[in-house]
């Protein structure tokens, strides 16, 4: 099976990459990192062909902003999906999961989205969006299938 793995930065990338080395290299994988990113390409072990995209939302920056950044992000995630062999897509919360999950669901791709380790108590932005489009939801912690009552409970896996 091949895999596109969104990265994020810091504990995203953590997450999906304990991730990737628990499937194993039985799998083939492509990677998803923003453009400004120079942290998560180095810290990959199981190799893949790396697709870079624009991030659509900084810290703190307004949610009418993001809106704003989604549709020449969607238009990016469109040609990388258009290059891509990837039967599924797997993310875990970071922003430019966003556009790449939209787009797959509209180019008939599997979307499995894993809310980030780090939501206990609240949802994601990114967790909201996906729950809508995802073949798969999967929850860390039991406190969440309050807020997202289809998802899966799977514990931690990080």
């Amino acid at each position: 099976m091949k895999f596109m793995i969104v990265l994020g930065t810091g504990g995203h990338t953590a997450q999906m990459l304990r991730l990737v080395n628990l499937l194993g290299d039985k799998h083939q994988y492509e990677y998803v990192i923003g453009k400004d990113d120079n942290f998560s390409e180095k810290k990959i072990k199981i190799k893949g062909k790396i697709f870079r995209i624009r991030k659509t939302r900084e810290i703190k920056e307004s949610i009418a902003k993001s809106i704003l950044k989604q549709l020449p992000a969607c238009v990016e995630a469109k040609r990388i999906l258009k290059k891509s062999k990837a039967e599924t897509v797997i993310a875990c919360g970071p922003n430019i999961a966003v556009p790449i999950i939209f787009m797959s669901k509209l180019m008939g791709r599997k979307v499995i989205f894993i809310e980030s380790w780090s939501r206990v108590y609240s949802r994601s932005l990114s967790g909201r969006f996906a729950y809508k489009f995802a073949d798969l939801f999967f929850v860390q912690w039991p406190e969440m299938k309050k807020l997202y009552p289809k998802a899966i409970y799977a514990g931690r896996f990080g």
